[in-house]
């Protein structure tokens, strides 16, 4: 049994690292694009200046029309101050909205993290791909996927809550109870096994339509 448990922790670090490694390559190729427009800021201001100059407004108004949907290209739906965050977050939520999932997020990360970038991208995408799974089966005006980053002092604090067509859930220890088949707490299996070796908390509620992971994991 100890054989098999480890073969499978090794195989679902193998599947973790070629995911951060996918998102690593998204977030360079949308910095790169970023750092271009940048460098093309000063050559746009002088096209329009020349515009302005021979009093072609409606040359103006169409050049920032231009503007306006190249920089949509490559400007991020979230934000939080940490690289590898935006890269599974905005990757996720291009998922989520392919597949018509809302998603509501609020997410800050004003300092350095000092657990490492494969623990981040194990724990996001494990816990937003349970509450993309969870949401599908939802009439799509009922589905809702809620994420909440910050920081609590020195301790980053991840919460996510979606809404979920199954009643309460049976507890077994800290899992509940799935019926997606063997294999699907793999995920939160690892989620677990991360918050242990960090010396975080975990807290998992489920309530009759709602389902809510809150973790906080010490940063010092």
């Amino acid at each position: 049994m100890g054989i098999l448990a480890n073969y499978i922790d090794k195989r679902i670090a193998a599947y973790q690292r070629e995911l951060i490694e996918t998102h690593y390559a998204e977030v360079e190729t949308m910095y790169k694009q970023i750092r271009g427009w940048r460098h093309d800021y000063k050559s746009h201001i002088q096209a329009m200046k020349v515009y302005a100059a021979a009093g072609n407004l409606p040359a103006i108004r169409d050049y920032l029309d231009l503007l306006d949907t190249d920089l949509s290209t490559v400007d991020t739906a979230v934000k939080t101050g940490n690289a590898m965050a935006d890269a599974i977050l905005n990757s996720k939520l291009s998922l989520c909205k392919a597949r018509e999932i809302p998603v509501q997020v609020d997410a800050h990360i004003p300092v350095k993290l000092t657990m490492s970038e494969l623990d981040l991208c194990c724990i996001l995408g494990n816990l937003f791909d349970n509450a993309m799974e969870a949401s599908l089966p939802l009439p799509k005006e009922q589905r809702l996927i809620r994420v909440y980053m910050d920081m609590k002092g020195t301790q980053l604090y991840i919460s996510f809550t979606n809404f979920t067509a199954a009643k309460k859930q049976e507890k077994v220890g800290r899992i509940f109870r799935t019926t997606k088949g063997e294999g699907h707490g793999f995920g939160l299996s690892r989620i677990d096994a991360i918050v242990d070796r960090l010396d975080g908390y975990l807290s998992r509620n489920s309530e009759d339509g709602a389902f809510t992971t809150e973790i906080l994991i010490p940063q010092v």
